[in-house]
């Protein structure tokens, strides 16, 4: 059997090595246009940092090390120009001499990646993308030349990425985002404490801003304004790289990725498809999307190497579980956020917690903000986002398996989890989401979310902080009547409404006052994530109530 991959890198890569390993008899060959395979291109950024000092570590693989180890037949610098699907054969040309050949196939793996989105802007053309080891190699030479100034344009993973080791790198650095915060994957109020965190390090933010054109030293954004710029980041998305699969007549789905089955076989069953070119399947209602990452690449390509040797596959829907380091902050999610699902029309609940990465008397815990999303009806988990110093890696990852494995949200509170003082706490942050879930789901106790709060005079009920008087005094929600938890049973009848919506600073004393509070004859709701997730929402950071 003769097998010709298309792209030498994660997806690529990992189906050529398992088919080898599952069959030594296969004639394979791997195609990569660019001049190395096998590298670790999530890596790329820190390159760029030089955090990551030597380039040789991000390059995991050589055409000489593939043949030793598995007799493969890798050729760099070799580019795949078309696909007679009708014959069986791949027209290459040799980017070094120029010599242009076919090779005939019997299976055919496209595996090309995604290319980077470039608009159409007076000046993008000295611009830098970041793809490959030769946009990094680039990149680094501009850097070493110690630019002033630098825009990313762009706010999503790669984006905050880059621009943290620009930073890093002395450079004065900004991000211009078409939307209004970073990080589309995040809800308002978990983005909102990115930023924060971005702007503390002296990264400058345009949020929702788009680029006009690129001069030779600056960035002109719509309505003129100007963003000094020696160096210029393009990182806005990407797009699944179909043009030969589209050439060959391959079918292209609603997202603009190849279109695969369960198995990764496109509408040709003599090709296969994986990694970024190729549309996934969504675990939550099975529709398709685009997940550009390594990881499901690298799962993808075992699936296909596994069932073109006759092995019995599952099919691995997938979740979207992603990580991203921001200066001193882990962000991580999973699953849906609150935007997708009220654009997809699915009934939720939300759950805010600010717990502590471990027990929070044991030395230098960190605090961090965790959002679970949750349907009503079943207690599903749908979606969750964390951000924290750290800590965030290991729940979101509990919750990640806990979505693939169809544990519910009150279930989580089941968990046995590893616990010692310097890991944890007796009660996760896992744990009390469990408990948090399982007292909305029975209607223990009712919140209010941070979007839905309102003025006073327009909402009809009083706005009560059970916090301290110190925390009180530190900042709360305007026209707030504060009575400490500690006092409430003495002063209920300093409380002219019976209406209420009830704050803390997280929303654990909140939900105490809450029941006694509905227990006296009120009618109480608890700010969910209390204080701590209103203040850094849109509504607090804008310095305004949601209206």
């Amino acid at each position: 059997m003769k097998v010709i991959i298309i792209g030498g890198v994660a997806g690529g890569m990992s189906a050529a090595t398992r088919l080898r390993r599952l069959d030594e008899s296969v004639e394979i060959t791997v195609l990569e246009r660019s001049s190395h395979v096998s590298y670790a291109n999530c890596g790329l950024p820190y390159f760029v940092g030089g955090v990551i000092e030597d380039e040789e570590t991000l390059l995991l693989q050589t055409p000489e090390s593939l043949r030793a180890r598995f007799r493969l037949d890798v050729r760099i610098c070799t580019e795949a120009l078309s696909i007679d699907a009708g014959a069986k054969t791949v027209r290459v040309r040799d980017l070094t001499t120029g010599v242009e050949y076919s090779l005939d196939y019997d299976k055919l793996i496209l595996s090309p990646g995604a290319s980077a989105v470039v608009p159409a802007l007076a000046g993008i053309d000295r611009a830098f993308t970041l793809r490959t080891v030769e946009d990094v190699e680039r990149i680094v030479v501009r850097v070493e030349e110690r630019p002033r100034n630098a825009v990313v344009i762009g706010g999503g993973f790669i984006g905050v990425e880059v621009a943290e080791n620009l930073a890093q790198r002395g450079i004065r650095t900004a991000i211009v985002e078409a939307t209004p915060q970073l990080l589309a994957p995040l809800d308002p109020e978990m983005a909102t404490l990115v930023a924060e965190e971005m702007q503390t390090h002296g990264v400058s933010l345009y949020l929702d801003q788009t680029v006009e054109a690129l001069g030779a030293d600056s960035v002109r954004l719509a309505g003129g304004r100007l963003v000094a710029a020696d160096l210029v980041i393009l990182a806005i998305g990407v797009r699944p790289d179909v043009s030969l699969a589209k050439a060959a007549g391959v079918e292209v789905g609603p997202r603009g990725g190849v279109l695969v089955d369960d198995f990764n076989r496109t509408s040709d069953p003599s090709i296969y498809a994986i990694g970024d070119a190729a549309e996934k399947h969504d675990s939550l209602d099975a529709s398709a999307t685009l997940v550009p990452l390594a990881n499901i690449a690298n799962r993808q390509g075992r699936v296909v190497a596994d069932h073109i040797s006759g092995r019995k596959v599952r099919a691995v829907p997938t979740i979207g579980t992603a990580i991203v380091k921001v200066f001193d902050l882990v962000v991580a999610t999973t699953g849906w956020n609150e935007k997708r699902l009220i654009g997809a029309g699915r009934e939720f609940l939300a759950i805010h917690t600010h717990p502590s990465s471990h027990a929070s008397y044991y030395p230098d815990a960190k605090p961090m903000a965790l959002k679970l999303l949750i349907a009503p009806a079943t207690g599903a988990i749908l979606g969750a986002q964390g951000v924290g110093a750290e800590g965030v890696d290991k729940r979101i990852d509990v919750i990640a398996t806990a979505i693939r494995g169809g544990i519910t949200a009150p279930e989580l509170a089941d968990l046995e989890l590893a616990y010692a003082p310097p890991f944890g706490s007796a009660k996760d942050p896992v744990n009390m989401l469990g408990y948090i879930a399982e007292n909305r789901l029975t209607h223990l106790s009712e919140t209010v979310q941070w979007s839905q709060v309102r003025p006073c005079q327009d909402s009809g009920y009083l706005v009560l902080d059970v916090r301290s008087d110190e925390e009180f005094a530190q900042g709360a929600v305007p026209d707030a009547l504060s009575i400490p938890l500690d006092e409430l049973r003495d002063r209920l009848d300093e409380i002219p409404t019976k209406e209420l919506l009830v704050t803390c600073q997280v929303g654990q004393r909140g939900h105490v006052a809450t029941l006694l509070l509905n227990e006296m004859g009120f009618h109480a709701f608890n700010l969910d994530g209390g204080y701590e997730t209103w203040s850094h929402s849109p509504a607090a950071v804008l310095g305004q109530l949601v209206r």
